[in-house]
């Protein structure tokens, strides 16, 4: 069976295309600045790559394009469509109306369209990627979605409720979601499965440390806490976003400056974190060669990051009344070694201990502990796949079609 994977964003679409006999990637790309000029580039399993500007007015046409790379040309992986059995759709915000995977309907569409309001950009644009899989590949061909936030539905509502007026919780739904979590679903099993434990013995922290960050409490294999909110704004520091802060200084900041709700929600999404506080950029990169030149910025963005971080870990150790293993994935916490090293070595009450050497190697994609033997608590490195979830779900739930 050979299922592809979407992500569509408001001028992206993202896509990989898996043979799910041995779960294989055969080619995975994006297609970019869609409604703009338009750009398409992939890579296919066998290393060949490709890369050219072509106009994608919208994202039909970007999945026409999707069409013509993978099955045409150097970069050909398959024949025709008609080889992929099933579209899988990653979709941002899944309210309290979705709580697992499910087979697209007309039903599960008018459920995602009414959720446009906690996610405008990204649910409009998810629909906008089902939509266009259905133009192209034709209705026949069933599309599931899975929701980025379905992995948190287990929280209980002394956790996702929000401590304002609750007749707002009743009449928009305004409460803790939490996000990021297909790749804490995987990473969490992941770590369980190289424990040799059941994910149901275990109480596992995940770091999904990204130019998106977020952090999950998985206890006993459901999430007890996530570290994102009703958006992926709350929580701690991130690439472009403030993570959470008190509101009065937002309110401070709005009538100092003037901004309305648009101008807000700019600045805090996009102009804040790393990005705001250094003044150099929103990549971990650029900002730890920075603070290495002496940037003070810089080293107090990165200072800033590594404590909110330990902070939000010994915050879910102490609700998870402790802690099996943490883990770190995502690109910065695959990649940053002195972060985990910061990190870990800060959390010496719960007596961790980590491998430098092993640390210093575990990077661009390898799995692997850093903890030592003697160490109480278990750390490791996994890289997330977010899209292998989200194949695994679409093959699970069009088999149980048949």
């Amino acid at each position: 069976m050979k299922i592809l994977v979407i992500n569509a964003g408001s001028s992206s679409l993202k896509y990989q295309l898996f043979n799910m006999r041995g779960e294989k990637i055969l080619a995975k790309g994006i297609c970019e600045r869609i409604g703009l000029d338009g750009r398409i580039s992939g890579t296919t399993s066998k290393g060949r790559s490709f890369e050219y500007d072509v106009v994608l007015n919208n994202h039909t046409r970007a999945f026409m394009e999707v069409e013509k790379v993978l099955t045409q040309g150097d970069a050909k992986v398959i024949n025709s469509l008609s080889e992929i059995s099933a579209v899988g759709h990653r979709i941002v915000q899944g309210g309290s109306i979705f709580n697992k995977s499910v087979l697209v309907t007309e039903e599960v569409i008018a459920g995602i369209e009414n959720l446009i309001d906690l996610a405008p950009l990204h649910n409009a644009a998810h629909l906008q990627g089902i939509q266009a899989c259905r133009h192209v590949l034709g209705e026949d061909v069933p599309q599931v979605v899975v929701f980025d936030n379905a992995f948190h539905s287990t929280m209980p509502p002394e956790v996702y409720t929000f401590a304002v007026p609750y007749e707002y919780y009743e009449k928009y739904n305004l409460r803790k979601y939490g996000f990021h979590g297909t790749s804490h679903r995987f990473v969490s099993q992941r770590c369980a499965d190289v424990m040799k434990r059941d994910i149901k013995d275990l109480k596992i922290i995940t770091c999904h440390l990204g130019n998106g960050c977020s952090i999950t409490a998985v206890m006993h294999g459901q999430v007890l806490d996530t570290s994102m909110g009703l958006t992926p704004l709350d929580g701690f520091i991130m690439g472009t976003r403030s993570g959470g802060i008190d509101p009065s200084a937002v309110l401070y900041l709005q009538e100092k400056e003037g901004w309305t709700p648009h101008q807000t929600d700019e600045v805090l999404n996009k102009k804040s974190g790393m990005l705001g506080v250094s003044g150099i950029s929103s990549d971990d990169r650029d900002i730890l060669k920075a603070e290495r030149m002496g940037n003070k910025r810089a080293a107090l963005a990165r200072k800033m990051q590594r404590y909110q971080i330990r902070k939000f870990i010994g915050s879910y150790v102490a609700a998870m009344d402790g802690v099996d293993a943490i883990v770190f994935t995502g690109g910065i916490g695959e990649n940053t070694i002195d972060l985990r090293a910061s990190v870990c070595n800060n959390l010496s009450f719960l007596g961790i201990k980590i491998d430098e050497e092993m640390n210093k190697k575990l990077i661009r994609g390898k799995e692997g502990e850093l903890s030592t033997p003697e160490s109480k608590v278990r750390v490791f490195v996994l890289p997330t796949n977010e899209e292998l979830v989200i194949a695994r779900d679409t093959k699970a739930i069009v088999e149980a079609m048949k």
